[in-house]
């Protein structure tokens, strides 16, 4: 259940009462103005006030002069480091051909070579040895 305290007091000379919001109060009702999606319109007239009486207080906030209550769901800020990627080493191509030495003989294998065709060579060295 929410209480709401209002203090009316009358001003000398005129005929309306004026109204002494606490800064709490004050500060609750900025607070609430300040929220995603809402409105200072909106939130001024479900208290009664007239929207620039509002703002006024929101100037009050953002100058310091009225606290603000910590927020309900709170929010909380991670440090992020931005640094620039490490430049990319330069591609060295390795031979990929596979060579084969007999004694003096050099067997150099197109890229790429099956197994297959590898093993074909193979024993066709063996049995010439």
């Amino acid at each position: 259940m929410e209480s709401k305290l209002e203090v009316l007091t009358t001003r000398p000379n005129r005929r309306e009462p004026h109204r002494h919001w606490p800064d709490e109060v004050k500060a609750r009702i900025v607070s609430e103005s300040l929220r995603p999606g809402v409105t200072v319109n909106e939130v001024a007239e479900r208290y009664g006030l007239k929207a620039n009486h509002l703002s006024s207080w929101r100037t009050l906030a953002r100058q310091g002069k009225l606290v603000l209550p910590e927020p309900e769901d709170g929010v909380e800020f991670a440090a992020i480091v931005v640094d620039t990627p490490a430049p990319e080493p330069l591609a060295v191509k390795v031979a990929s051909r596979a060579e084969i030495v007999v004694g003096p003989v050099t067997i150099r294998l197109e890229e790429g070579a099956s197994a297959a065709r590898i093993a074909a060579i193979a024993r066709a060295l063996a049995a010439a040895t």
